[in-house]
């Protein structure tokens, strides 16, 4: 584990107390990703974080050459609601979208859509997540010049009729139809917002 990583386990524990669990996936030429899970028995909430996708910097796939210090580094946050659907399997799904940086070249920001292209866990209607704003559950970690800081970023689960709609009025619009019906973003068998009024 390189020293980003060493401090960023540290961060997560520090916000969370300690895993309940942890696994770990590696895809072909990449480096491993973990999935920590984390359990809040008083909010009854689980917590999924990856460790992994901060070790280097993103690099838009667009730069003739990747500067392996300098650029936007993150890891990824998914919140539900414990007992309620079987979300432990999210990890695998989880771990692509923390790799697709390494393997795609994609930059993960706030106000992006991930696609897994299948559902998060068993039975789950959601096939996407939103990205949003980082600082609510762990605040940056601050790494030492000239790295950027680590940002965890929170992943808001979409209905494929969410990320379509999202796709055509953006992210703010979505936030504000979700905030407007009180949906429960973290129930994991909620349908779809009501987005045709």
């Amino acid at each position: 584990m390189n020293d980003v990583l060493t401090l960023v386990d540290s961060r997560l524990r520090w916000a969370f107390g300690e895993p309940e669990a942890r696994a770990s996936v590696t895809f072909l030429g990449t480096e491993r990703i973990e999935v920590l899970r984390f359990l809040d028995a008083e909010a009854g909430t689980v917590r999924y974080a990856t460790l992994g996708m901060s070790a280097a910097p993103m690099t838009d796939p667009a730069q003739a050459l990747a500067d392996p210090e300098v650029g936007p580094r993150a890891e990824l946050l998914l919140t539900v609601r414990a007992g309620v659907a079987d979300t432990d399997k999210v990890l695998r799904p989880l771990a692509v979208l923390a790799a697709s940086p390494q393997v795609e070249g994609v930059v993960v920001a706030p106000g992006a859509s991930l696609d897994t292209g299948e559902p998060l866990w068993p039975g789950a209607p959601f096939t996407s997540v939103l990205v949003a704003e980082p600082g609510g559950l762990v605040e940056d970690l601050a790494l030492d010049a000239p790295r950027d800081p680590v940002r965890f970023l929170p992943l808001l689960p979409m209905t494929p009729t969410e990320a379509a709609w999202k796709r055509v009025h953006g992210a703010d619009a979505l936030h504000e139809r979700w905030l407007r019906h009180e949906t429960d973003l973290r129930d994991p068998l909620r349908g779809p917002v009501p987005l045709g009024e």
